[in-house]
């Protein structure tokens, strides 16, 4: 492999001009094709296989025309001190909201709350649902200024309006942070790289990569169904890797560059080498979010896709693009230790032979290996401690800010009609096969309306055949506490009990019964994922190392780490800790998705560092030094780089801590976090530690397993010929030249 990506480097800096309009005339593609693409909306979430998902099915079947996936909206009134919605002039001025709303053009029904059982016990609170004929993302900005509008006539009367639901729900926006990020990672490359010039290609690179992986998914999202939330991800990871892979190129071109190598040389050597680890990392990557797939939660299987083919073109880009771009910049890339007169370059050096502070770091932890490897370990698992109180939902309007009109909606049906009114359970009663289909019906509200924590059924409301009906049900509790999860349960388990004596099938949906099933498969998924991701990972790391106990070493550390950042999400999002400084208005549980979708995240990001700090290792062993020896060497060519790659990815990722979704915002905190944890402690403490214990037995590999392993020279032992045949050119250009 080295020698290939040696070849493709001396030809991509060769070839610049080829190379460049390649990747510029793609990119216009891909942006031309985002440009005359439909607005991407929320994806259709569906979750196959669960008891939600199958009586959602069942209602879009037994009640066509029901706009069962249609926005919805929960226009709530509250009456002034002193006076109740039941008054005359309150009264009023609701119907003539709901008869402003009925005439919508993309309305399907407005309940009357004073027909619908719409008023709360006290008379103080009332409600209007509409309901929609299409998605909430799919509404025209008409209808959602025409909720708007008859929301502020009925405030014009006196009345507290406010509105809940997804009718309106936006796009997700980054906000001005993201812009942040992206300026400390420069800043750390000009420090890093020492030239304005050599800290701008990553960033340059970087980009170009986002935006044809950006642009793509904005292309496609009608029709493969992505949602919004799908290309900021895309975005938050590409950027992340883009600049990390580009930077590992440049310095090892810059490396390349101080040994006295000519340039177009220094460029396939550096994509041979650091390339080669590129291409690993970028595969450990890949395979993690593309290994989201086996949860079979379609949203969750997009997103990882999309996110995979932004990580595969920023692989792409490291090894042409950068090396083209480098052909361009010439001697203005300045080899390393050397910087620029804008920086400080040309001035003499006082103490050139002092060790640098990786070498001093990796000398210290050879030094006294167990000390280090105790504390990293004690150290993350005390951050994992809050892991322990771990509790999963999907967020609702409750978890959005006190700002927000659907918060406050949220907040006022709570307030009029309890907690449990926000997350109402959907029984559907399939008594198709039933002898007398009415008393299944009745049967089924009465042991429902016999359960705990059960506040108010509703009567069953049967179809058209009459063979079918739904039965609301208001919990007692919020929808993400744990005794609405025991009704779900205990409707399910009377429904078993009702089938085996009637036939018919009782099946609980909804948005809470969905959160609850999503929560579940999440859980079972994740054992079987981090058997398939890890296992996978393994296995192409001992094809990179040659050895068992580095890659065992790699798989274990990346468990401390994600453990320990799910601790640190748990304590800030769920706990309340530095809520206000990560900008969390309200604590919840944490989102179902996260833990699985760090996993696989994490466990990419966690590989990048490891590949390319361990590769360094293992490339000063392979050349004959000891293993302690190796270490140190090791962490004196790449410390400072994978230092500075893990700041810039912290940075980038806790841009997106901003974005006005909890969702995005969660993730992006997360990420940041484990990214410290596995860059700072578990690479740049553990993982020297163990090595520096286990000592020449690290890189043990059973002979048999030896002679069976391809050999792909990630250590670029096979490009000496070409060095040796470079600098026979050089000679031969010298003697020319005198």
């Amino acid at each position: 492999m080295a020698t290939f990506l040696y070849r493709l480097g001396r030809f991509s800096f060769r070839k610049r001009h080829v190379v460049a309009l390649f990747w510029v005339a793609l990119l216009a593609l891909a942006g031309a094709g985002a440009a005359g693409a439909p607005a991407a909306g929320n994806s259709s979430f569906s979750i196959p296989g669960t008891e939600a998902q199958k009586a959602f099915d069942l209602l879009d079947e037994r009640f066509p025309g029901a706009s069962a996936d249609g926005a919805t909206a929960r226009v709530v009134f509250k009456a002034p001190d002193g006076q109740k919605m039941t008054d005359p002039g309150n009264k009023a001025a609701v119907q003539d909201t709901v008869d402003e709303l009925s005439g919508g053009a993309e309305v399907a029904q407005v309940t009357d709350p004073y027909q619908g059982g719409g008023v709360s016990r006290d008379g103080t609170v009332a409600y209007a649902s509409v309901t929609y004929e299409v998605p909430g993302m799919e509404l025209e900005e008409s209808s959602r200024e025409a909720l708007k509008a008859a929301a502020e006539d009925a405030r014009d009367s006196g009345l507290t309006v406010e509105i809940g639901g997804d009718a309106l729900q936006a796009v997700p926006e980054t906000g001005s942070a993201e812009i942040i990020g992206i300026g400390v990672a420069a800043v750390v490359l000009v420090i890093t790289l020492g030239s304005l010039l050599a800290a701008g290609l990553p960033l340059l690179t970087a980009i170009v990569g986002v935006g044809i992986g950006v642009a793509t998914i904005t292309a496609l999202a009608s029709t493969l169904d992505l949602g919004s939330t799908t290309s900021i991800l895309a975005s938050m990871i590409g950027l992340a890797v883009g600049i990390d892979y580009a930077l590992f190129v440049v310095s090892r071109y810059r490396a390349e560059l101080a040994e006295g190598r000519e340039r177009e040389e220094a460029a396939g050597r550096a994509v041979g080498t650091a390339g080669s680890a590129v291409v690993f990392a970028g595969l450990t990557v890949v395979i993690a979010l593309v290994g989201l797939s086996v949860v079979n939660i379609p949203m969750l299987t997009k997103m990882g896709i999309a996110a995979a083919g932004t990580v595969a073109v920023a692989v792409l880009i490291a090894l042409t693009l950068i090396p083209a771009v480098l052909g361009y910049a010439g001697r203005r890339v300045r080899p390393a230790g050397e910087k620029s007169k804008l920086l400080g370059g040309g001035r003499a050096k006082d103490k050139a032979d002092k060790p640098n502070t990786g070498t001093r770091w990796a000398s210290f932890v050879v030094r006294r290996p167990l000390a280090v490897l105790l504390l990293g370990v004690v150290g993350l698992g005390a951050a994992a401690v809050p892991a322990g109180s771990l509790e999963l939902g999907l967020p609702d309007d409750g978890s959005q800010p006190t700002s927000t009109t659907q918060r406050r909606a949220y907040d006022l049906l709570s307030e009029g009609f309890g907690p449990g009114f926000n997350g109402p359970l959907v029984v559907v009663v399939d008594a198709q096969g039933s002898d007398d289909p009415q008393a299944v019906f009745q049967q089924a509200g009465d042991e429902i309306k016999a359960l705990d924590n059960v506040v108010n059924v509703a009567p069953a409301a049967p179809n058209k055949a009459g063979d079918t009906a739904t039965i609301a049900v208001i919990p007692d509790a919020k929808p993400s506490s744990a005794a609405t999860e025991d009704l779900v349960h205990d409707i399910r388990a009377a429904g078993a009990d009702i089938k085996d004596g009637t036939g018919a099938e009782v099946l609980v949906t909804g948005a809470t019964a969905m959160n609850i099933d999503v929560s579940q498969k999440l859980n079972d998924a994740l054992v079987p994922y981090l058997v398939l991701v890890v296992g996978l990972a393994f296995l192409l790391l001992i094809v990179v190392f040659r050895s068992i106990l580095v890659p065992l070493k790699a798989a274990l550390g990346f468990l401390l780490s994600v453990l320990a950042a799910l601790g640190a999400v748990v304590a800030v999002y769920q706990w309340g800790w530095l809520s206000g400084l990560m900008g969390v208005e309200e604590t919840g549980p944490i989102m179902s998705m996260m833990p699985i979708f760090m996993v696989g995240v994490v466990f990419g990001l966690a590989m990048d560092y490891e590949v390319f700090l361990v590769t360094r290792i293992r490339e000063a062993h392979v050349h004959g030094e000891k293993p302690a020896q190796a270490v140190v060497t090791g962490f004196r060519y790449s410390a400072r780089v994978v230092t500075a790659a893990a700041v810039i990815m912290i940075a980038v990722f806790s841009g997106f801590i901003g974005s006005s979704d909890s969702m995005v915002k969660m993730i992006g905190f997360g990420l940041a976090i484990a990214v410290l944890f596995d860059a700072f402690v578990v690479r740049m403490a553990i993982v020297p530690a163990v090595l520096a214990l286990l000592g020449a037995k690290a890189w043990w590999l059973p002979r048999w397993m030896d002679r069976a392993l391809p050999n792909v020279d990630v250590e670029g032992e096979s490009l000496a010929a070409h060095a040796g045949a470079a600098d026979k050119d050089d000679e031969d250009k010298e003697l020319v030249r005198a």
